[in-house]
């Protein structure tokens, strides 16, 4: 059903298509892991020149490490600190180029060199972010974050 060879549009068509793929999966399902589980594994399989998608979930006032797809990751990060942590104390999207002229970047995985870090919000509040590294250097841009936060957006109504 959801197969790779589908993504063949314009990248505009493209995300539009992997939005309904997203709604698809979740629309019924009321478990909170096994919609960021699944959300998670079609960005893998949709997102091109990445190394890293996943989730962080607030705990206890930080962020613990939910599902994702990509090598082991950091299990804790404290708000305000690296691109995550920093996301969610401004409690908006990051797109960093260079994670290495971050300040106080925190490097899960070496091979990362750009990330982009989207919010998820229930209320008012950050409940958790979505994490996105490359090992590209200027891997996202501005219709990514775009079409990312309409994805992310379509994720916080199920959650």
């Amino acid at each position: 059903m959801f197969n790779v060879e589908m993504y063949k549009g314009t990248r505009e068509e493209n995300y539009e298509l992997v939005k309904k793929q997203l709604h698809a999966l979740i629309h019924d399902e009321k478990n909170q892991i096994a919609n960021l589980s699944n959300a998670s594994a079609l960005l893998n399989q949709f997102l091109d020149r990445i190394n890293w998608v996943g989730f962080y979930l607030m705990e206890d006032g930080e962020l613990v490490l939910g599902p994702f797809q990509g090598l082991p990751a950091c299990v804790r990060i404290p708000v305000g600190k690296g691109v995550c942590g920093t996301a969610v104390r401004k409690g908006e999207t990051l797109r960093v180029a260079d994670v290495h002229q971050f300040p106080g970047h925190i490097a899960c995985d070496a091979a990362s060199q750009s990330e982009i870090v989207i919010p998820l919000v229930k209320g008012d509040q950050v409940i958790g972010v979505l994490d996105i590294d490359s090992p590209e250097k200027n891997r996202f841009d501005e219709m990514d974050q775009k079409k990312l936060e309409e994805f992310v957006a379509i994720l916080n109504e199920h959650l």
